[in-house]
């Protein structure tokens, strides 16, 4: 028997009464910020400021994302000659001649170095208005390259290895699972003591592994540790949980399937390529986009173990827009931040959904 129209509309208002809780909360704490960054940030928005909030339209946006390229040539002598510095590499111009009040090159004007490289006997100079988020970025986009890939196939391993109905598994479970349950302000205090320079447990292990051999390491002190430091620990951190995602997919697939390929003779490498991965296509979609977004958010660790340092070789979006937005008290720079992040996030999604849809 068909539903009458009436208790069609009263499904539908018992439908919406339910959603409505959850439809309010993404309202407040998404929507509605978002807008308001949005609008902030093209003004000079600053807590606490004794002048009045201006609209500056796209200059925060180019002040954050302004990168320009200069090309020197070196120094040379009446002869012709490079002249050579002390260290004996060539000669440039001071940079600075170039950037600050030099009517020639006004598009330069206020941009500090970012990067340099040698191209042949001149020096390329790449330039950035905001040098520091230009680290953050750069660290967010290689954070984001190396997490997702070895995360995602670290805890795949680690679901097919608990995936066997062997006495005690449970407790392997458990244990591979037990980070994600403990706050990562927590776990960031603990890995902060495990890197410690002086008395870390990392040292004192690899010193006892090598009998002394191994010297001590300041992790987080080092510009060229501190990064790959919070990687490492950020793998550990999340792999258990996107470990039950996958688990989750391998106990969806069919035994059926396994029993066929069993029979036609198939190795376990075969098996797993024609069995098991088409049938976790889905769950790949799902781990591959959780483990993006996470760490496109990175912020916890960066904040409790080395603050963007050192010398800024930390930094991330999410630190930089969280530093300048309520610390500093820069609502503009950081609403602008927050936008750029949003435009990324969303265009890489995007990107990741039409890279993996079904082709029919």
């Amino acid at each position: 028997m068909a539903a009458t129209p009436t208790r069609l509309l009263s499904s539908n208002r018992a439908g919406w009464a339910m959603a409505a809780p959850a439809v309010g909360l993404i309202l407040l704490f998404i929507i509605v910020p978002f807008a308001l960054a949005f609008g902030f940030s093209f003004t000079n928005q600053r807590l606490f400021s004794p002048n009045p909030t201006q609209w500056v339209g796209t200059a925060n946006f180019e002040k954050l994302l302004g990168v320009s390229t200069l090309t020197l040539e070196p120094e040379r002598d009446d002869s012709g000659a490079i002249v050579l510095d002390d260290d004996g590499q060539p000669k440039y111009p001071r940079l600075r001649g170039y950037t600050r009040n030099n009517p020639d090159y006004p598009h330069l004007q206020g941009k500090q170095e970012w990067f340099s490289f040698g191209w042949g006997d001149s020096r390329v100079y790449v330039l950035a208005s905001d040098v520091v988020f230009m680290k953050a970025l750069r660290n967010t986009f290689l954070f984001v390259l190396v997490v997702a890939p070895l995360q995602g196939g670290l805890a795949l391993l680690l679901a097919v290895m608990i995936n066997q109905k062997l006495r005690g598994i449970n407790f392997f479970r458990t244990v591979y699972f037990m980070p994600v349950v403990v706050s990562i302000v927590v776990v960031s205090l603990l890995w902060r003591f495990i890197y410690d320079g002086d008395s870390g447990l990392l040292n004192n292990a690899l010193g006892w592994l090598t009998f002394g051999a191994f010297p001590p390491v300041d992790w987080l002190g080092n510009p060229s540790t501190a990064l790959p430091a919070i990687i490492a620990m950020s793998i550990w951190q999340a792999v258990g949980f996107h470990m039950v995602i996958w688990l989750a997919g391998l106990q969806s697939i069919s035994p059926t399937l396994y029993e066929a390929a069993n029979i036609e003779g198939a190795s376990r490498l075969q098996a797993f390529r024609y069995v098991t991965w088409p049938g976790l296509r889905n769950t790949a979609v799902l781990v591959l986009i959780v483990i993006t977004m996470q760490a496109f958010a990175l912020f916890a660790q960066i904040d409790v173990m080395t603050k963007g340092g050192p010398v800024d070789s930390t930094q991330t979006m999410v630190f930089q827009a969280v530093e300048r937005g309520y610390r500093k008290q820069d609502i503009a720079a950081g609403s602008v931040i927050s936008v750029v992040l949003f435009l990324i996030v969303l265009t890489i999604s995007l990107v990741q959904g039409y890279l993996t849809r079904e082709k029919k």
